[in-house]
């Protein structure tokens, strides 16, 4: 059974930074993909970034060049660098893991597999 932690989240003026982090509990944390989801109130729960097994990363168009995820194999987590924040990325944000051979359709949630609690992301305008 695999654990995800997230943590960093916080209170931040519009066009500041957060770095979110999510720590994950098991082993072979390389051979998994891994992902951020956001939910703003009242909405459903949208992907924001991937990252594979490989490295490879996809971003949501609304925090391209904004955002960056990253993963450190050897401290089994993954990280959400986001600058330039706006009102409208506030959100809970969640970390997401799936370890199946092939990530596809990463957008819909019935692709992952291990979820964390998620983290309050509040941007003040």
């Amino acid at each position: 059974q695999v654990q995800l932690v997230e943590s960093g989240g916080g209170l931040v003026q519009a066009g500041g930074s957060l770095r979110l982090s999510c720590a994950a509990s098991g082993s072979d944390f390389g051979r998994g993909h891994m992902g951020w989801y956001r939910q703003c109130p009242g909405k459903q729960r949208e992907l924001v970034a991937t990252i594979k097994s490989n490295g490879g990363t996809s971003y949501a168009d609304s925090v391209k060049d904004r955002f960056t995820i990253s993963r450190d194999n050897v401290k089994n987590t993954v990280s959400l660098q986001m600058n330039s924040l706006k009102p409208e990325d506030t959100a809970v944000y969640y970390c997401a893991a799936s370890w199946r051979p092939l990530l596809i359709r990463a957008y819909e949630r019935a692709s992952w597999d291990y979820w964390g609690q998620g983290t309050q992301v509040t941007v003040s305008s």
